[in-house]
């Protein structure tokens, strides 16, 4: 069970490492190359793959990593379209920092019954989007105003929100391409407050920035972009965050 197992991790305060696929940036051949450095001693404790938009067939995205690695794959869908039964999971994320229905509740309506008869595991999170005036992805699919950097009162307040509706972690994203992670203050502030898995994800280039996060109070971190830059990052965040 993919969740108990996270949920495990933060009770036993171990961290997690998530590395992000987007199948429109990645090709089947980037992904068999990047296999050798997916599947060392320190890699990522399970993989992501989705993205805001996208053009490419995600089941083939999944189906190269199923043969390249067995590590767990869980799928980060930006819409109802992102939807595949060849996932072992899905984070069935509600933007609860916005204000738009469609990905309040409209896109899980649509993906509902295709969830039900995938048979894949469920892990309903609130996610947040962290950020300034400056447009990234997500916000700019969501057609949502994120948090602003330093409002900790209104994330903490936000997180306890989706904490009393019910929803099982909590993810704080700066979005692909952001300027800057999300604070360290903020995701301290956020841990502090709610007793759920709290991922963490968007802006980080660096191991000395995870472990920062990781010590502030993140159980999960996700970095995406800065691999696909820089595929020896793998090695490094995974070292921080399993000798933390």
């Amino acid at each position: 069970m993919l969740l108990s197992d996270i949920q495990q991790c933060k009770t036993q305060k171990r961290k997690m490492f998530a590395m992000l696929i987007d199948p429109d940036k990645q090709s089947a051949a980037d992904l068999l190359r990047l296999s050798e450095k997916i599947n060392q001693p320190c890699g990522p404790d399970f993989i992501l793959v989705g993205g805001s938009l996208l053009f490419n067939n995600i089941d083939v995205a999944i189906e190269t990593l199923k043969q390249c690695t067995d590590k767990p794959i869980i799928l980060f869908p930006g819409s109802a379209m992102q939807i595949s039964a060849k996932a072992d999971g899905v984070l069935l994320l509600s933007l609860i920092s916005g204000r738009n229905p469609e990905f309040l509740i409209g896109q899980h309506v649509q993906a509902a019954p295709m969830l039900a008869k995938s048979g894949i595991e469920v892990i309903p999170t609130g996610y947040m989007l962290i950020g300034e005036e400056n447009y990234t992805s997500v916000r700019y699919i969501s057609n949502t105003m994120p948090i602003p950097y330093d409002k900790n009162d209104i994330a903490v307040a936000t997180a306890l929100a989706g904490r009393l509706l019910g929803l099982q972690a909590i993810y704080l994203e700066a979005g692909s391409g952001a300027t800057k992670s999300v604070s360290s203050e903020m995701v301290k502030a956020v841990n502090e407050a709610v007793n759920l898995p709290l991922i963490v994800g968007g802006g980080l280039c660096s191991a000395a920035e995870v472990q920062k996060l990781l010590q502030a109070g993140a159980d999960v971190v996700v970095v995406g972009t800065s691999i696909e830059k820089n595929s020896n990052l793998i090695a490094e965040i995974a070292k921080v965050v399993k000798e933390f």
